[in-house]
């Protein structure tokens, strides 16, 4: 799971990656971003990691792209 560089114009997101697969997480609309790969694939647990940790992903975030928050009113 990594919050990529480089992601400016994009909405705020996580990326999860298992082998070749590539999912990203919106962290502004708390849901997948595409339809493929098949966001089912993505192991329970791994959601409940992310939502244990979400404060620290949006902080994360809006350090690297504080034009870009994920929310305004974001601590």
């Amino acid at each position: 799971m990594k919050i990529a560089d480089k992601e400016i114009r994009e909405p705020p997101h996580v990326t999860i990656s298992r082998k070749t697969d590539r999912w990203r997480f919106d962290l502004r609309e708390k849901e997948f971003m595409d339809r493929l790969p098949d966001p089912a694939n993505v192991p329970d647990s791994l959601l409940q990691i992310i939502e244990r940790h979400w404060t620290l992903l949006c902080r994360q975030w809006n350090a690297m792209y504080p034009n870009n928050p994920v929310a305004d009113d974001e601590d």
